[in-house]
């Protein structure tokens, strides 16, 4: 009989889940891990690991050390920037992720709160929480407004569509630009001045990476028209948080819906709480929906089975690129 293939899974995942893990073959064998990063069993020989399920990056690194015979990490998440720990970056670990669930509900919430900011929203829903008739004056339309789309993948795809459907600008920003007929334009992302100069909205989906850490800064604030939004749901870490803070106080720009935060949960005591110009949201903008554990687990389910049989394991990382 071939050699056993040992899985270690998150506790979280005991019952189904893992009955679904063990039935892609006779060779699988689960290995529980808790969500702080300890083996509850022996992990040593495991060669795969499935992080989530209440598995975090701070669990997988502590968990590292204790599997010498690792090959392949599968994130449940989009992104991985937590994931890549030198030892994985430099070794031969394989790093798959999932891809395609997060495209349509996070575009529902950019789409979500441009609406809600453009037509004032926030400001009626808290009229109405007083209980005060206070009409409010919407100046504009979101059509014919422009949206700059930072980190045009996947998802920003999704959401060109939706936002075409409204009538808006679109532009965009990828590190490799190819044909995008859907855009008005797309810039390479060393020319970010271009779309911040000229959008009305400006929504982050650009994966966390060692050139996007910082990338919107007080020079990138600036150069943002004073009526404009800031709309982020990538990774808070994108953000300079103390330069945007200082831009929503002194109305550089007009405000900034977040999703994600350089510190989740964001602590009470952040003065983003505090400003009249931002729409907070607990990062939320795309898993929190029934089906995404079952749909996530399913892609991992498909590449094991590609694993047990020696194939190429499907939406493999660019360690390098982080992404």
């Amino acid at each position: 009989m071939d050699k056993p293939i040992v899985v270690a899974l998150a506790e979280g995942m005991r019952g189904p889940q893992a009955d679904k893990v063990a039935a892609v073959s006779p060779r699988v064998r689960i290995a529980y891990v808790s969500n702080s990063g300890e083996p509850r069993d022996d992990v040593s020989n495991a060669e795969v690991i499935y992080r989530g399920f209440g598995l975090m990056p701070p669990g997988l690194r502590r968990l590292l050390p204790s599997m010498p015979k690792l090959r392949w990490i599968h994130v449940m998440g989009a992104g991985v920037d937590g994931d890549l720990a030198p030892q994985v970056v430099n070794g031969d670990v394989v790093v798959t992720r999932t891809r395609g669930l997060h495209n349509l509900p996070v575009s529902e919430w950019v789409m979500l709160q441009v609406l809600a900011v453009t037509k004032r929203l926030p400001e009626l829903v808290l009229a109405q929480h007083e209980g005060k008739w206070d009409p409010v004056e919407v100046p504009v339309t979101i059509e014919g407004r422009t949206m700059g789309i930072v980190g045009y993948g996947e998802i920003g795809q999704t959401l060109a569509v939706r936002a075409r459907a409204f009538g808006l600008r679109l532009v965009g920003t990828r590190r490799h630009p190819a044909p995008a007929p859907e855009l008005d334009a797309l810039y390479p992302s060393n020319e970010l001045d271009r779309l911040l100069e000229q959008s009305d909205y400006v929504v982050i989906l650009t994966p966390l990476t060692p050139e996007t850490r910082g990338l919107i800064g007080e020079p990138q604030l600036r150069r943002m028209k004073a009526a404009a939004w800031l709309v982020n749901v990538a990774r808070g870490e994108v953000v300079d948080e103390g330069a945007l803070v200082r831009a929503l106080r002194e109305r550089w720009i007009a405000g900034a819906a977040l999703d994600v935060f350089r510190q989740e949960p964001l602590p009470p005591d952040n003065p983003l709480w505090k400003l009249p110009n931002v729409l907070i949201t607990p990062h939320n903008g795309g898993v929190r929906h029934p089906n995404f554990s079952d749909a996530a687990l399913n892609q991992f389910l498909d590449n094991l089975g590609r694993y047990v049989r020696g194939e190429p394991l499907k939406n493999q990382v660019d360690k390098t690129a982080g992404y």
